[in-house]
């Protein structure tokens, strides 16, 4: 199988564009909240899946913890929201907020479960 090298280097970087997405307040509200999201590199992503495990040092058991990726994920790719939001406020978000925010933000895993190398074997 004879691939294209591709010459059009744009189009290897994540976009410096943010998507914006509107978040409802509340669910008996028209009120809402703007988000923009980035889209992360790869080196984030990595970063996000590191940010789950804890190992504990004398056991070595491994554990997972969501709240330190949601606070990475948060810091990282959020630009900006309408309200002004900083870090932490996001970080205080009520549960109907956050659980559609959670919908929105890059999943880290999703990412890696395809393909990791996106090489193809050559002969």
């Amino acid at each position: 199988m004879n691939n294209e090298i591709e010459n059009d280097k744009s189009r290897l970087f994540a976009t410096v564009d943010q998507k914006m997405y509107e978040i409802k307040v509340a669910e008996d509200s028209d009120k809402i909240i703007k988000v923009w999201i980035k889209e992360p590199t790869w080196l984030q992503v990595e970063s996000a899946l590191s940010s789950v495990m804890d190992v504990d040092s004398k056991t070595q058991e491994m554990s997972l913890n969501l709240t330190k990726m949601y606070r990475f994920m948060v810091t990282e790719f959020i630009g900006k929201t309408e309200p002004q939001l900083t870090h932490l406020e996001l970080l205080r978000l009520s549960p109907y907020i956050g659980n559609q925010l959670k919908n929105i933000l890059p999943n880290p895993f999703m990412d890696v479960m395809g393909d990791d190398t996106g090489k193809e074997a050559t002969q």
